[in-house]
């Protein structure tokens, strides 16, 4: 039985967009961005499909541990590195490269007495003022990280970039220029650009990139679309619907009633709702694919349910197959309808919300 909301993931389409990152940046080593159980889209499903990169990159010390224990050989970076000596016990144990960005994590290796048993990656912070060390502090913090006996030389080197989804922001010539200009005479690979500094700044690729959004086929850029870029979206977000019903002129529809009926309509009703990861916050409009075509959001989006205007539908019946994003519909349209960015509705499917290789509808 098919299960009320379902995403189907095509997993050869990962293949397309990691090819689109070699010849985007065809001298670089790639480190995979799976973090957030793959983007929403499955760690251990995604990590596997992606077994040919150099490396993947996590935000935490468990996703990693996870990684390791489903049996992937690939290093693996943790993004947010460790705040405890017990994790960085873990990070031994699973042989995953750790992140320094902090005071508090050269205090852990000062203590340390181990030779040359973990990779890190000294991260800069040239402006994203998140995570990293300040270029003005880089020196000395160099100096006591090779002073550390656990380090395995030499060291790596990354920053982040703020704004490369800007084509225009000057920010982000500032902060590689910033980098380049701090790491000069210093040994170690570099890795600066993620999946907008890939596709958009030339200037951005070194040693190592980063590819994270693009990788399942969505763009990186506000007003674009993945298919735009020549990526192949990985995920299709889809239900059916459970009812249909008319109302007239003077009704309301859902919580609040906050949306009026102005004329006769047709009314239907999806399977599907915020508790399953579809957005809270989709404007009445939204699109939605009921049998191919498009018929739009009325009323608000329910924990289980939504409703849609049938009037372009009258045929429509119980059963009949929803998309709510995928194909003829990017995920970044619906992410603009709802205010939000595509990253927050891959990332926001639920559990019960049961995912299927496309491979297995054939």
């Amino acid at each position: 039985m098919t299960p009320a909301a379902y995403a189907v993931l095509k997993l050869d389409a990962i293949q397309h967009n990691l090819q689109t990152v070699r010849r985007h940046a065809p001298k670089a080593k790639i480190m995979a961005v799976i973090k957030g159980n793959g983007y929403g889209h499955g760690l251990l499903r995604i990590a596997e499909a992606l077994n040919a990169v150099d490396a993947f990159a996590v935000a935490r010390v468990d996703e990693g541990i996870r990684l390791r224990k489903a049996g992937l050989k690939n290093r693996i970076v943790v993004l947010e590195g460790f705040t405890s000596n017990d994790e960085l016990d873990a990070l031994l144990i699973y042989q995953l490269d750790a992140l320094v960005h902090s005071h508090t994590q050269l205090d852990i290796f000062a203590g340390r007495s181990e030779r040359a048993q973990i990779a890190v990656w000294l991260k800069i912070d040239t402006g994203m003022n998140r995570l990293g060390f300040k270029a003005k502090d880089f020196n000395a913090v160099y100096q006591r990280l090779n002073d550390c006996p656990i380090i395995k030389r030499p060291i790596s080197l990354m920053t982040h970039l703020a704004s490369a989804d800007d084509p225009q922001d000057p920010m982000t010539l500032k902060q590689i220029t910033l980098f380049n200009d701090t790491l000069q005479g210093i040994p170690g690979e570099r890795s600066i650009a993620n999946s907008a500094g890939i596709l958009g700044w030339q200037e951005a690729l070194a040693d190592w990139v980063r590819p994270g959004i693009m990788l399942y086929g969505i763009s990186p850029f506000p007003g674009s679309t993945g298919a735009q870029l020549g990526l192949k979206p990985i995920m299709g977000l889809h239900s059916r619907l459970i009812a249909v019903k008319p109302i007239t002129a003077g009704d309301t529809v859902g919580y609040a009633g906050s949306w009026v009926c102005e004329k006769p309509t047709l009314l239907g009703v999806v399977a599907i709702g915020y508790g399953d990861g579809y957005p809270r916050h989709a404007k009445v409009g939204t699109p939605v694919l009921l049998n191919g075509g498009r018929v739009p959001l009325i009323g608000r989006v329910s924990m289980d349910m939504i409703t849609v205007d049938l009037q372009t539908q009258p045929q429509a019946k119980p059963g009949d197959p929803v998309t709510l994003w995928g194909e003829g519909l990017a995920v970044e349209e619906i992410a603009d309808w709802a205010g939000t960015i595509p990253y927050t509705l891959v990332c926001g499917i639920t559990q019960r919300v049961r995912q299927i290789d496309s491979s297995w509808l054939k």
